[in-house]
């Protein structure tokens, strides 16, 4: 009774891993990410050589029934006792799990969002720095013209340009980025006359 249990377990396995495979290369292949995105296309690999592996499993156990005197199959009957058994329960219960959870988190595991392209993570990069070098650039400039409005115009601007994006990375509507202070010391040296960042002495 215990190979009958594995075989199904090692069969449903088998399948589900080949769907998780297949769930990760179409989205990749459709987006021509199969070669910029090695990650991807390793996890399918993994997922797919493991379905593989359990599917000969349950090949192999399945053979003498149809081919009589099979030596292999029948010693892999004989060899699967409840400790196979049950610990392929357990993988064939996980696998189920996952895809019940697929409907749950669908935006996080739909298309090829699972392992995004580290080109446009690049890109999100390059805009976030851009974004905060230009306000400080501006702000900087807005001081050094004793300016105290325009350059606290521009550190906002460039605070809150920072928090969206973030925001928009890590998919929070709760994230945000404060000062801990209302003004920066510099703008009241600039003020009192100062060069911000300047030496009084």
């Amino acid at each position: 009774m215990t190979w009958q249990i594995g075989m199904a377990a090692n069969a449903t396995i088998m399948v589900a891993y080949l769907l998780i495979s297949f769930a990760i290369v179409v989205p990749l292949a459709r987006s021509g990410q199969l070669r910029s995105n090695p990650l991807g296309a390793a996890t399918a690999a993994i997922f797919f050589t493991c379905a593989v592996h359990h599917g000969t499993h349950a090949v192999h156990m399945l053979m003498p029934t149809f081919v009589a005197g099979d030596e292999r199959g029948l010693a892999m009957r004989a060899a699967w006792g409840w400790p196979l058994t049950v610990w392929d329960i357990v993988g064939a219960a996980v696998a189920l799990y996952y895809w019940s959870l697929r409907r749950s988190y669908a935006s996080m595991v739909k298309g090829a969002a699972l392992f995004e392209d580290l080109r446009k993570r690049e890109q999100q990069a390059l805009e976030l720095n851009d974004s905060v070098l230009q306000g400080l650039v501006v702000s900087k400039m807005a001081l050094d013209l004793d300016d105290v409005d325009r350059a606290r115009e521009a550190l906002d601007s460039s605070i809150a340009s920072a928090s969206r994006m973030i925001t928009d990375l890590l998919g929070s509507e709760h994230f945000s980025i404060k000062l801990l202070r209302s003004s920066a010391a510099t703008v009241e040296g600039a003020v009192d006359g100062a060069p911000p960042g300047g030496d009084r002495g």
